[in-house]
């Protein structure tokens, strides 16, 4: 571009070097985003990142005389270097390509060293990376094989065996000591979260068995045991996943890896089903008679992960994953959707609940529209307190999967807050829908109750009466 003698392009700016093979002393390079490649100089003193080129490079070329060009890009304003579903930050979103003749240079025993000027950065990975060529078809994606990285307070040096671009990407990552709480949170949560849901499915059976409920409930109840016996089988199957992963057979790893997939999506699906009850009882309120309506929906509850499931499987995606600290320290060895069928995890897990929550979120609001109207007309006796109001509305928060929207906000500098508090939350939605059915459908006094089934009666009667 340079050579042509065309304008050069905002925020790209290119340094090219004849030398010599016969050099009997190392290239020094400064770099910074605002000024770009220059030949360093050792008295001025600066923000400047600097390039070491050693002499191998050169010895290992066959011409007397070599072009190095180092180009600094500012990816921002050209929109290049951009990988799907990364995470991390690009420092001032600069790159720096470095070539030296025609051609590809690797496998060095003296590396090549960049140092990224820096200050105080925040707790996060810092890895020097490198961007691969872009396969067809696939997306290309940064890597830090063949690098060795050293933080500093001021700087990053970065040690490389071969020559292509540059960045300091950093990831969003857990320290050591907050990754061994977390797990200890999470194991912990699973116990209470699964001997709440054992209390929640004998109370719902209890009462079903106990009390004469008309159709409406009987359904409701039903459909709430089927919930909380697929959150039980999710928390026991994590249990299971992270005490017995890292130490199984790889096919044994698979089986365990598609069982927690399958219980995810269970949970996810039985939500979304729990929300479309809520739909057609406050919504469409008078309803069309369907036979064996419980029985079609754990049909559908229990039956289409399968075919998720089976998909997922059919093409290898289940295996070992591992979670990995800033220092890349493995905290956890875990059966699940491997690195490479990353796609897999954000289109049958993200994807799917995104949908399910926008879906719920508009009918926990309707619901709680009505639910205010008929208080306001004094149609419900019950739940005037405002302490019974905010337990069932958080119960019925939980009961729609909302704790699970925390998980998207797991990113970025706030991750290891987030993930505190989508674990806690988690291992309380089992207790908050515990709470919210026992308020809501015991004891049954022969007064007017509030309980859905009273609201839906009333609903029914008044929209009679208006045709």
């Amino acid at each position: 571009l340079l050579q042509s003698g065309q304008h050069q392009l905002a925020g790209l700016k290119t340094l090219l070097l004849n030398v010599s093979r016969a050099v009997t002393r190392d290239v020094l390079i400064s770099f910074s985003p605002t000024a770009g490649p220059s030949r360093l100089n050792t008295t001025e003193k600066g923000k400047a990142g600097k390039i070491h080129l050693p002499r191998e490079i050169f010895r290992s070329l066959s011409s007397q005389t070599v072009r190095v060009v180092v180009t600094v890009l500012n990816i921002q304003q050209f929109g290049m270097f951009k990988e799907i579903n990364q995470t991390g930050q690009v420092l001032d979103n600069t790159v720096v390509g470095i070539t030296a003749g025609e051609s590809s240079i690797s496998g060095l025993q003296d590396p090549v060293q960049l140092t990224f000027a820096h200050g105080e950065l925040p707790k996060v990975s810092q890895p020097c990376l490198r961007s691969p060529v872009p396969v067809a078809g696939q997306a290309g994606g940064w890597r830090s094989s063949g690098c060795v990285t050293q933080p500093g307070d001021k700087g990053t040096v970065c040690s490389c065996d071969h020559l292509t671009f540059f960045t300091l990407l950093l990831n969003p990552a857990l320290d050591g000591s907050s990754a061994k709480a977390l797990k200890v949170v999470a194991t912990a949560g699973c116990g209470v979260a699964m001997a709440f849901s054992i209390f929640t499915m004998a109370f719902c059976i209890f009462i079903r068995c106990r009390f004469r409920f008309e159709e409406t409930v009987r359904i409701n109840l039903g459909l709430h045991v089927n919930l909380v016996g697929s959150l039980f089988l999710l928390n026991l199957a994590f249990l299971l996943n992270s005490g017995l992963s890292g130490r199984t057979h790889p096919r044994t790893c698979r089986v365990l890896g598609g069982l927690t997939h399958y219980c995810l999506l269970c949970c996810f699906t039985w939500t979304a089903l729990e929300g479309c009850q809520l739909y057609l009882l406050f919504v469409k309120v008078l309803g069309i008679y369907i036979p064996h309506y419980l029985g079609k929906l754990c049909l559908l509850g229990w039956g289409f992960p399968v075919l998720v499931v089976g998909v997922a499987g059919g093409i290898g995606s289940y295996g070992e994953y591992t979670i990995q600290t800033t220092d890349h320290q493995v905290i956890a060895h875990l059966c699940w959707i491997t690195s490479k069928h990353l796609l897999v995890h954000y289109i049958t897990n993200c994807g799917y609940f995104g949908l399910i929550f926008l879906f719920n979120m508009a009918v926990f609001g309707v619901v709680t529209h009505k639910s205010c109207s008929l208080q306001c007309t004094g149609a419900v006796q019950g739940y005037r307190k405002p302490w019974k109001v905010a337990l069932v509305a958080a119960g019925l928060f939980c009961l729609l999967g909302a704790t699970w929207a925390l998980a998207f906000l797991t990113y970025g500098i706030s991750s290891t807050p987030m993930l505190y508090l989508f674990t806690i939350l988690n291992s309380l939605q089992g207790i908050f829908i515990f709470i919210w059915l026992v308020i809501l459908y015991y004891p049954k006094t022969k007064e007017t109750t509030g309980s859905l089934s009273y609201i839906i009666r009333h609903d029914k009667t008044t929209t009679a009466s208006q045709d």
